[in-house]
């Protein structure tokens, strides 16, 4: 059973209703029977205890392809290029988390052309470049170019806390350089980032009950808060479904075989083209006699990865019952956090299926607790000029729109990934500048944190690191 703190209602200056919560006592157990005990570098990288047998074998097979560089020529690799983004997809995902970005250390692409950051380039009309697709790959194998380097600049504004502690936000703006076939045009592109996405829950994700984020989209609507969250709906293989992958929610699935041909030109049964095919330096060069004639991965050994993320473990909670961190859990209601960052969900029964048809009905029937409506909401455009509109629509999202991101595994991130960045392009260094990025639907959440004491501020700090 779940115990209930009831917290008295009052309202602040604004006329917010503030303490009108219900604080649960702690969840421990974010994923069900996926739940795992881990605090180590390897929490996001582990087996829930439900995998054996023959899931077991496909696993530790699925998490080698994951970690496998592509250039190797041992018969496990192989196929990378010709250009690309990473050369495995643990190179970005490292212990299945999000590896440090070079935007910060190496302002983009970096001295060895790796950021492990992905690059979305449009015409400001929306349209592709005739002679680039959606990703700007700044890698190439040896003969062919980059297509592009990713260049990183930081502007820097201080703020002040209504009690007069101070706090940075960093805005950065990104530009191209080094263009493969002549430079584009700044004032006919948009250009934006995303470091890599926490592959925690991946299975829980894919087995989300639909109808119960739609409920949620019917009844997210909070006006004396300014929040009204909505889902996006895309269509891939000719059907339209219910979008809850990604930062924008604009995949229904978790892109395996996108993710082998787009970030790493890994070709197969879903993409089997070069991702570079058509290009001048690829038809016409010295690669034109290095086409492959059969794909680099199989849709077996595809959907082994596909298992193998489906089937990570969650960690569990920690500290649930440390006082500071249960002063934290009651702010993080008492701001309002709540209602976009859904604390309890449910998967719907049979679980889900993988790419090639194998299901995984462990994953079916479970109560979880993602911090996360996976919906979309607007998050403003007018923090230091731009905020977080980053002018680029998927499916249904506009610029201005993102996924609710999952809270649950994030306090480990330092540990798995020795660093603190997040939001969609790691331009917050910290939870607190990530939560005074908010703007939009979490502007109303920002303010009442930001009108917390510094003892409060810091337990919803220390709160979100027991996630």
């Amino acid at each position: 059973m779940i115990a209930f703190v009831a917290i008295l209602s009052s309202c602040d200056e604004d006329g917010l209703d503030v303490l009108d919560v219900e604080v649960p006592d702690g969840y421990g157990l974010s994923a069900g029977t996926s739940s795992i005990f881990m605090n180590s570098s390897k929490a996001y990288d582990s087996p829930a205890d439900w995998v054996s047998g023959q899931y077991s074998t496909r696993f530790i097979r699925g998490d080698k392809l994951y970690d496998d560089m592509r250039t190797s020529s041992n018969g496990l690799g192989g196929g990378l290029g010709p250009v690309y983004a990473g050369y495995s997809c643990g190179s970005c995902h490292s212990n299945a988390g999000r590896t440090k970005p070079a935007g910060w250390a190496d302002n983009g692409s970096g001295p060895y052309g790796f950021s492990s950051m992905l690059v979305y380039v449009t015409r400001k009309n929306g349209a592709f470049f005739q002679d680039y697709g959606r990703v700007i790959h700044d890698q190439a194998i040896y003969g062919v170019s980059p297509e592009g380097k990713l260049h990183v600049d930081w502007e820097y504004e201080t703020f002040s806390f209504p009690d007069g502690e101070t706090y940075e936000l960093a805005k950065p703006t990104y530009t191209i350089t080094d263009w493969y076939k002549g430079d584009i045009s700044p004032d006919d592109l948009f250009c934006t980032v995303r470091i890599p996405l926490r592959h925690v829950g991946m299975g829980q994700i894919m087995s989300l009950d639909p109808n119960e984020i739609e409920a949620l989209a019917r009844k997210s609507n909070y006006p004396e808060y300014g929040i009204s969250g909505r889902c996006n709906y895309i269509s891939e293989r000719g059907v339209r479904s219910l979008g809850v992958s990604g930062n924008k929610a604009q995949h229904a699935d978790l892109t395996v075989e996108l993710g082998f041909s787009s970030d790493m030109g890994v070709t197969n049964s879903r993409y089997p083209e070069e991702i570079c095919e058509g290009q001048i330096q690829i038809s016409q060069g010295s690669m034109m006699g290095l086409l492959y004639d059969k794909l680099d991965i199989s849709t077996e050994e595809m959907e082994n990865v596909d298992l193998y993320l489906q089937s990570l473990g969650v960690p569990a909670r920690r500290d649930v019952n440390n006082p500071v961190v249960k002063l934290g859990e009651q702010k993080f209601y008492e701001a309002k956090c709540h209602l976009c960052h859904v604390t309890t969900l449910h998967t719907r029964p049979g679980g889900s299926t993988l790419l090639n048809g194998t299901r995984l009905p462990w994953l079916g029937n479970q109560t979880i607790h993602p911090y996360s409506d996976f919906l979309l909401h607007d998050m403003g455009s007018e923090i230091m000029g731009v905020g977080l509109n980053d002018n680029y629509v998927s499916g249904l999202a506009m610029g201005n729109e993102w996924r609710t991101t999952p809270l649950w595994g994030i306090g480990l991130q330092e540990k798995v990934n020795g660093h603190t960045y997040f939001l969609h392009d790691g331009r917050a260094r910290n939870f607190v500048e990530a939560i005074m990025w908010h703007g939009g639907e979490g502007e109303a959440s920002k303010n009442l944190f930001s009108k917390m004491s510094k003892t409060d501020r810091d337990a919803l700090v220390r709160f979100l690191e027991s996630l």
